[in-house]
């Protein structure tokens, strides 16, 4: 029996990658017309996939950094292609984090969605199928293949769900904006095959590439990992597609895909290619800084309010990855930290948009005020937020963004100033709007039925304000599991930083 559960707890990760495809099989054979159990069955999916991935926290191995749960399948033999997962400290969180958001969006289109929404739900199992494979393969080439392959789904989400006549357009940014980010990442990869004679991520990490081919290399995979993030200036799909993407569309795209970018960096530019990684680290800095101020500013003068949002989410990636170049232990825990707690707060921010489009079909700052006389327990939410958004001690993003600057203080003194100093632009923003939208006197001239959020859409709000709060609180839950493979991480750039 023991055999047996330890065996089944060894295949985890096939079992948690299989079950979307499973999902979407099923949900083939149900009729489109039948909105119930469509919805039913991919509720359930994602709901028993992230009781998988639970497991995977449970019964992962702390005191250790290498990969756990690893499994290893034959894909193309002769050409020593092979089909490899296996996750670490590092990675453990971001599929945690990807099952939670995949179930929350189902739930969040339980009532908005009225078109194909068979097609929709199968888009968003497929899309956490390609997600999870993601954070989990430990081969360069598949990597690769599901990396570019999140595009479909997501496309598809922002131009056939989207909610204005722009939403083409946006899809259209969206799509070239990070596939033409990839072309050179893709034959860099095909150069490193050629070289190694395989893909293998852990046979990659025994080979040392020379200076030269360092730095191209590492610039190959720069441009689309700066693009997923987004950097400034390969940023402005993001305000687009977030503005024309359904709520649930926004969501995963904030809480889940920005997050691609920066996972490249940690997964394969600094252990693979470490020299490169701290030769180009001042021109890093020097975009990510422009970006967090750039941003911050930018997001001031917005009148839509998920435009708002989204420059603001480009402010807080651009931020981490101040905390991923600063190459400690500190800075590179926080960064982590911060995307996670970023996942929660710009997702349930998001959502907060969502829930007042659903009822008013409009997204215009100037139409709403004082909300906060007929939908109290919507403004106690935003306001924790809002809070949340500007890194209040107690909440996640205070202790990520604390750490992600005593990180980088010890690299860069002046990129850590700058980094602070857009924080604070960000708490202006983040209270102004919020006091725009929530007092002053109700415009009922333009608006006319308030309701307060119901009870699924309270239920959504549960687990992000308990993820943000535990992560504010009590870190060392998460930083304890992370803490061996960051260790690792940093000694193979310290080697180089001799």
């Amino acid at each position: 029996m023991l055999d047996f559960f330890l065996l089944n707890l060894t295949n985890l990760l096939v079992f948690l990658l299989a079950l979307p495809l499973i999902g979407t099989f099923f949900l083939l054979w149900v009729p489109s017309s039948n909105h119930s159990l469509l919805k039913s069955t991919a509720l359930n999916v994602s709901c028993l996939l992230y009781v998988i991935s639970l497991f995977l926290w449970v019964f992962f191995n702390k005191s250790i950094g290498s990969f756990q749960f690893v499994t290893k399948l034959l894909w193309i033999p002769f050409l020593n292609l092979n089909f490899s997962l296996g996750v670490d400290g590092i990675s453990l969180f971001f599929i945690l984090l990807t099952t939670l958001l995949i179930f929350l969006c189902i739930l969040i289109s339980w009532t908005s969605v009225k078109k194909n929404i068979k097609e929709f739900l199968i888009a968003f199992l497929v899309m956490e199928f390609f997600l999870i494979g993601v954070f989990s393969i430990l081969d360069l080439l598949l990597f690769y293949i599901f990396f570019e392959s999140i595009l479909i789904p997501m496309y598809l989400i922002v131009g056939v769900w989207g909610s204005r006549e722009r939403k083409i357009r946006a899809a259209y940014f969206f799509f070239l904006y990070t596939l033409l980010g990839s072309v050179l990442m893709l034959l860099s990869i095909l150069y490193i095959y050629y070289q190694v004679g395989t893909t293998d991520y852990e046979v990659l990490l025994t080979f040392i590439f020379s200076k030269t081919e360092q730095n191209f290399l590492w610039f190959s995979f720069f441009g689309s990992f700066a693009t997923k993030v987004p950097m400034v200036p390969v940023h402005l799909w993001l305000p687009e597609a977030h503005v024309e993407a359904p709520t649930a569309g926004s969501v995963i795209l904030a809480g889940i895909l920005l997050k691609l970018g920066t996972y490249g960096f940690l997964r394969f530019s600094f252990p693979l290619f470490p020299e490169a990684s701290l030769y180009f680290s001042p021109m890093v800095y020097l975009l990510s800084v422009v970006g967090i101020v750039y941003t911050s500013f930018t997001a001031i003068r917005q009148t839509d309010f998920k435009r708002i949002i989204a420059y603001t989410s480009v402010a807080h990636m651009n931020l981490v990855m101040v905390g991923l170049f600063s190459f400690n232990t500190i800075g590179l825990e926080g960064a982590i930290l911060q995307s996670l707690s970023h996942g929660f707060v710009a997702s349930a921010l998001f959502l907060i948009i969502g829930i007042v489009y659903e009822r008013h079909h409009t997204r215009m700052v100037k139409y709403y005020g004082g909300i906060v006389h007929t939908m109290p327990l919507y403004t106690s939410i935003f306001l924790f937020f809002t809070m949340a958004n500007i890194g209040l001690p107690g909440t996640g993003s205070f202790v990520g963004e604390f750490l992600i600057l005593a990180g980088s203080f010890q690299t860069n003194t002046s990129a850590t100033f700058i980094s602070a100093t857009g924080m604070i632009i960000g708490g202006c923003y983040s209270l102004w709007l919020f006091n725009r939208i929530s007092y002053g006197n109700l415009k009922t001239q333009y608006l006319k039925d308030y309701i307060d959020i119901n009870k699924r859409e309270a239920f959504i709000f549960l687990p992000l304000i308990l993820g943000t709060i535990v992560i504010g609180l009590y870190p060392n839950i998460f930083l304890n599991s992370m803490h061996m493979s960051v260790n690792m991480l940093v000694e193979i750039t310290h080697i180089y930083s001799l």
